[in-house]
């Protein structure tokens, strides 16, 4: 693809954010179930982010490349690549989370309140990449603004979660 309208496409794709709105939405989620289940030291919390990012961006890259592309063709060594390199904002939503959870201690926070503080981190994150999506994809601001609210109520819903649990 050396076309002008190629390689545009190909960066579109490359700067494919949604990703990130999952794994943002996806850390949110781990926060308030590792949180019910009791106090977990900051160590674990970060690891469980971490790894839960790394897991679901497997899963993603597994479902991309043989999902779709197997049964057009076997994928090689530069399809598997993109793909992997298309889901990773999955992993990069879980690290500001997990860096929260990592400098709570640094801010004096304690294990209640630095899950509140990962769980803004990661709510914060998913209306950003929402944003940063809509806007890769040529949209208004309008319709990023939408976008952005859109992820902010799914947010709020996780918190609500968090309470109702607590209660």
């Amino acid at each position: 693809m050396t076309s002008g309208t190629g390689r545009a496409a190909g960066h579109r794709a490359y700067a494919d954010y949604t990703g990130g709105v999952y794994g943002s939405l996806l850390a949110a989620s781990v926060i308030v179930g590792a949180g019910t289940l009791g106090s977990f030291p900051r160590l674990e919390m970060v690891l469980l982010l971490l790894l839960t990012g790394g897991v679901f961006w497997i899963a993603h890259v597994h479902a991309q490349l043989f999902g779709t592309r197997l049964a057009q063709r076997t994928p090689d060594r530069h399809v598997v690549l993109r793909a992997c390199r298309e889901e990773w904002t999955i992993v990069k939503a879980a690290v500001p989370p997990a860096a929260a959870v990592a400098v709570s201690p640094v801010l004096g926070l304690g294990v209640q309140a630095t899950q509140w503080f990962a769980l803004s981190v990661a709510v914060a994150g998913q209306v950003g990449w929402s944003a940063a999506a809509a806007r890769r994809a040529g949209a208004g601001r309008r319709l990023m603004a939408l976008s952005a609210a859109v992820n902010l109520v799914l947010g709020l819903v996780i918190l609500s979660c968090k309470l109702w649990l607590k209660h």
